[in-house]
């Protein structure tokens, strides 16, 4: 391999990292022409660490002989069997030391005192490097800040000086190819988190300037917590928090998996909608998503219950009317919300429900929108007036017989 074949390769990886190439694409692309240039390669694994609620980071594997690629996503390394087997890896030995590389002559008689490279060397490997490239602070994102990559080779002679010259010329390029995707990735990632999938996607597409809004009909639903204010003043301070998040993690799970967007967390609150050309298909989905939720409070209250936890039931108000979705806000700071007299609408009802109570109010609007057949399955409570609202309405709650899925 020569160093003519460095530029080449150097070029395609920025011209695939430049057209979004996926991670794994890029590194399997990389090893492929670095071995078909005559790098003697037979092993590379990169990985990166990246900002998620879940995940830790991100690694990809390139093998030649098993002709596989691997993509996989690693939890959190700070306790437990995660802990040791990093502190145990060659990559933790470059972090920890601020060292770029570290190499194990396997098949010379070099200690093999990093975990996996006794796998490595009974794989047949004679060689392995390991390689660290850390960012500035100004290029760190979270726990984001270095590129971290190792190959191997089963070369009779291992790597040669001018192989691992070769490989400190293009590793950084892969690198910052490989971080360029991670961070579009990272975007999308944060977006969905914050705003909900439905919005994220529509930021994502550049719908970010301040008063860009559409005008759509929707569903919509707004719940909040039976007695939180009571719960959050009579339990521990600690337990607050994962209150919420048990119950948050039973409505916002319900109504994605019923196609419905969560836009708002307003404390114990959620705000979501449920978008669709066909006023009753948005409806069938915000009450599937009812019906879901209340299974899984049933599960949810009974592991409380069990471990001596407090728990609580909640209400949901369901309306169904035309809102604007879009970017309110300053030239500084943005939301993509809905606005409208229906959104201030489905808030108040949902507030009725612990004047009349029933964990369950539906507009006559919403209720109008439901197919006569199906309306059957609905008990009229009374006419109320809501606050802030000009007309009074009657509201509605499920009767005993539920509707049909």
């Amino acid at each position: 391999m020569d160093y003519s074949d460095v530029s080449t390769i150097a070029a395609w990886i920025t011209e695939q990292g430049l057209k979004g190439a996926s991670e794994a694409e890029l590194m399997t692309g990389f090893c492929s022409a670095c071995r078909d240039a005559g790098l003697p390669l037979d092993r590379g694994l990169a990985l990166m660490d990246t900002l998620h609620p879940v995940h830790e980071g991100r690694a990809f594997r390139w093998d030649s002989v098993e002709e596989i690629q691997t993509e996989f996503e690693y939890g959190p390394t700070i306790s437990g069997e995660a802990a040791s087997n990093w502190q145990r890896s060659a990559f933790y030995h470059l972090w920890s030391r601020n060292e770029r590389e570290i190499r194990r002559r396997l098949g010379f008689g070099d200690p093999i005192d990093f975990s996996m490279l006794d796998t490595i060397a009974e794989a047949g490997h004679t060689d392995f490097v390991a390689m660290m490239h850390r960012f500035s602070e100004a290029g760190t994102i979270g726990e984001m800040d270095c590129f971290f990559s190792h190959f191997a080779t089963k070369h009779p002679e291992g790597f040669s000086d001018h192989d691992l010259a070769i490989l400190r010329k293009l590793v950084p390029v892969l690198g910052l190819a490989i971080k360029c995707i991670a961070l579009g990735r990272i975007a999308r990632t944060i977006a969905e988190v914050y705003l909900g999938e439905d919005a994220a996607r529509q930021v994502m597409e550049g719908k970010i300037s301040r008063g860009k809004s559409e005008r759509i009909s929707a569903a919509l639903w707004f719940s909040d917590l039976l007695n939180y204010t009571k719960i959050s003043d009579s339990v521990p301070p600690e337990e607050i928090i994962p209150l919420l998040n048990d119950y948050s993690e039973a409505v916002i799970t319900a109504v994605h998996q019923s196609g419905g967007n969560v836009l708002k967390l307003i404390g114990d609150g959620v705000l979501a909608i449920f978008k669709g050309e066909v006023p009753a298909e948005t409806c069938r989905a915000a009450l599937s998503a009812e019906s879901l939720l209340r299974e899984k409070l049933t599960t949810l209250n009974a592991a409380r219950a069990a471990d001596g936890r407090a728990t609580t039931d909640v209400y949901i108000g369901l309306h169904i009317g035309d809102v604007f979705y879009g970017n309110i806000g300053s030239q500084d700071r943005l939301d993509f919300t809905v606005i409208g007299p229906a959104v201030n609408e489905v808030s108040r009802i949902a507030s009725m429900c612990r004047s009349v109570d029933l964990n369950l109010l539906i507009s006559s609007d919403f209720a109008a929108a439901i197919p006569e057949q199906q309306r059957t399955a609905l008990a009229c409570v009374g006419r109320y007036a809501l606050r802030g609202v000009q007309r009074a309405q009657e509201l509605y709650t499920l009767d005993s017989a539920r509707l049909n899925s």
